[in-house]
């Protein structure tokens, strides 16, 4: 088969970074491509150029044999180029029929959606390419793994050929991820041609044909999935050897920091989604929340630091209840989190590094001074430090930080967080797309932390950092917590089936 795509020479470059340079990139037709690399290493931009959402500064694209100028994604996607996001582009309000024909929908009567036709149409597609789903359901009420199938067929039926799909397993159960990998098979078998960006190093070696690696944004080199190792990726990603896995001994369980009690609370919606939660974490302990996101993760962790109302329960920290404190009140009283979406809630985007860095802080000594003025030498003394400590990877302290990588923005909130020196850690998604580097610093300190004797409550859709980590796992499935386990008394097909509702205790 011949070259679905062929970019050549491909250079972009931002203010202070080149972030793709002289690139040559191809895929062929029904491949599997996977495309690897740490944060801040490229890969996105350079999707983002075949996918029309930036204009490369130099370089050339070729789409089966013929040179294209893509300038948008509604070209990309005229030339057979569907893209899947990490972050869902669908309309949750809207029907899976309507979300997949949106823009392109059937009509009768010349104005009126024909809702039937729309439907019938994504049924077809649906047994075409071996992703079932229900054409009626409301978006919002499917599972993660359900949307991304209609995220996927959203883009067939638009005539994709060339599928980009971005870190597409980052919120999918272990046998979510089956499903997906079937379909991606399928797909190959039909002639498609995929191109997957990942950084689990296991889940490349399992789905693809040829990797290739991007490093500071040059090519290292595309190898053969048969004849490569974890070993030599790892070493071109980062060059040099892979780290070593976290190896943690048993903790040994202090006094109980954080207990909740009966916790029920509505969500947005007035759905009741915390259903007379029950659990406690422990001095030098980390306790695991393993489940399918959407199961109420989200309410749990608002509800622990005050910004979500509770209808009943109780919140005990050191053994005194904070049920009616404030976030101020919360975070004085030693609560740290690290929030799942870092950009929207973790950091201001537009704040430089030193600024990020004293976020909560700034209000009191030694940052505080009379007259609501802020001490500017002591904050940018205590931001040399983090950076230092926490490998902060930043031009200068004054760096926006919205100009940093992914990681790099990640370990600017674990410094501040964790700095403050706190008794009760939740790390919400601690290293969601991040590289392997970036996600074994953020793993270690996690349980630096544990082991000078915080508690920490972990939630994350990676069920492999879960159990990589935790002292004991709590499985939450629709609002309640159905199961706790000891790490060392279970395993990941067992967790898994317990995040589906599939068993219970």
């Amino acid at each position: 088969m011949g070259n679905a795509v062929r970019m050549v020479a491909i250079t972009k470059s931002f203010p202070g970074t080149i972030a793709n340079d002289r690139v040559d990139f191809d895929v062929e037709e029904g491949e599997v491509h996977s495309l690897l690399g740490e944060n801040g290493a490229g890969k996105t931009v350079l999707m983002s150029i075949l996918y029309g959402m930036y204009k490369p500064d130099e370089g050339q694209i070729f789409i089966k044999g013929r040179e294209v100028k893509i300038d948008s994604p509604a070209k990309a996607i005229d030339l057979g180029i569907g893209m899947v996001h990490q972050h869902f582009m669908l309309v949750p309000s809207l029907t899976v029929a309507e979300n997949i024909v949106l823009g392109r929908e059937p009509v009768k009567n010349k104005y009126l959606l024909d809702a039937f036709k729309a439907a019938d149409e994504t049924r077809d597609l649906s047994k075409k390419y071996g992703l079932e789903v229900d054409p009626t359901a409301v978006t919002n009420t499917l599972p993660v793994g359900v949307q991304q199938r209609v995220e996927i067929l959203k883009a067939l039926f638009r005539g994709a050929e060339i599928l980009i799909l971005d870190e597409p397993t980052s919120v999918l159960t272990p046998q979510e991820v089956g499903e997906l990998f079937k379909a991606v098979a399928a797909l190959k078998q039909q002639g498609k041609s995929v191109i997957f960006i990942s950084h689990k190093l296991k889940e490349v070696r399992e789905i693809s044909d040829r990797i290739t690696v991007l490093r500071r944004g040059r090519i290292v080199g595309t190898v053969n999935n048969k004849t490569t190792s974890m070993e030599e990726l790892a070493k071109m990603m980062m060059g040099h050897e892979m780290p070593s896995i976290i190896m943690k001994d048993h903790a040994k369980q202090g006094e109980t920091v954080l207990r909740a009690e009966g916790l029920t609370a509505f969500n947005d919606r007035k759905i009741l989604s915390l259903k007379s939660i029950n659990f406690e974490v422990h001095q030098s302990e980390i306790l695991g929340i393993a489940g399918v996101e959407g199961n109420g993760q989200s309410q749990l962790i608002e509800v622990l630091m005050g910004l979500r109302k509770l209808e009943k329960g109780t919140i005990l920290l050191n053994g005194k209840p904070i049920t009616n404190a404030s976030v101020h009140e919360r975070l004085e009283k030693g609560f740290s989190i690290i929030p799942e979406d870092r950009q929207k809630t973790g950091l201001i985007l537009d704040f430089s590094v030193s600024e990020n860095l004293i976020l909560g802080q700034q209000d009191k000594p030694p940052f505080a001074e009379k007259l609501f003025r802020l001490n500017l030498e002591k904050e940018g003394e205590i931001a040399e430090e983090l950076i230092q400590e926490y490998s902060i990877q930043t031009p200068n302290k004054e760096t926006l930080v919205r100009h940093l990588s992914g990681g790099t923005q990640q370990k600017v909130v674990v410094a501040r967080e964790f700095s403050k020196q706190p008794k009760f850690i939740i790390a919400s998604q601690p290293t969601r797309g991040l590289d392997i580097g970036a996600t074994e610093y953020v793993r270690r300190r996690l349980v630096e932390m544990r082991d000078r004797g915080c508690a920490v409550m972990l939630i994350s859709a990676d069920l492999d950092e879960i159990i990589a980590l935790s002292d004991r796992i709590a499985v939450i499935y629709e609002g309640k917590i159905v199961a706790t386990r000891e790490r060392d008394r279970t395993n990941e097909i067992e967790i898994g089936l317990l995040m589906t509702g599939a068993t219970n205790d």
